[in-house]
């Protein structure tokens, strides 16, 4: 079997939807870090860390989605006038 092809869009929607998961993981994990750290400082340090928190958790997957998406939609278009050339990639599969 030879992938002759990748259809763009199809690979960066899923590749978008899976950097946006490890975006909610990394977010969660900043803010669990963020909150921790919150409660040493005095109450301004608090309310910034907890700010801070809750910003990670919304704009981390934002931002790694719309990243993983846009990288992978020019992998696959960089990939497909490569494989136009070398011929592709062969995979033996069962």
């Amino acid at each position: 079997m030879t992938i002759k092809r990748i259809h763009p869009m199809s690979l960066a929607k899923v590749s978008g939807f899976l950097y946006a998961m490890l975006g909610l993981i990394i977010g969660l994990c900043v803010t669990l870090l963020s909150l921790a750290g919150a409660g040493k400082g005095g109450p301004l340090a608090g309310a910034f860390g907890a700010m801070f928190g809750v910003a990670a958790i919304i704009v981390f997957p934002i931002l790694y989605g719309v990243i993983g998406f846009i990288g992978s939609l020019i992998g696959a278009a960089l990939y497909n006038v490569a494989a136009g050339v070398v011929g592709g990639i062969v995979i033996d599969a069962e």
